[in-house]
């Protein structure tokens, strides 16, 4: 598979997956509404998909990973009939951090550029 068709295909992921915790298809009261799928890494051959998840406030992100990975059985079942490929990735959620380290950069470029500044 190309690499623009598998960018295409986590990007469908993303979308059905996203959509489904929003419009409150996973019936979990551990998963946050606000929880939201942040990216989605798939393998080269297609047979693994793990999911990165964030959530506001962030206490609830733990919570929401569990209740995600308790249900991947039933968002593979709905993923496949929205995707409609040969075989049906199988799904791994994970918390996503990356805006925490986004922050901690910027705030250590902002007391660097103080110093040199001040």
């Amino acid at each position: 598979m190309s690499e623009f068709s598998q960018k295409r295909l986590e990007h469908r992921i993303q979308e059905a997956v996203g959509q489904m915790i929003v419009s409150g298809s996973i019936k979990n009261p551990h998963l946050s509404p606000f929880a939201s799928v942040t990216r989605v890494e798939l393998a080269p051959d297609n047979t693994l998909a793990v999911i990165y998840v964030s959530a506001v406030p962030d206490n609830r992100i733990d919570p929401s990973v569990k209740a995600l990975n308790s249900a991947k059985g039933f968002i593979q079942s709905r993923l496949g009939q929205v995707l409609r490929t040969k075989n049906t990735p199988v799904l791994s959620f994970r918390r996503d951090d990356s805006y925490r380290e986004a922050e901690k950069v910027n705030r250590l470029i902002d007391e660097a550029m103080k110093e040199i500044d001040g």
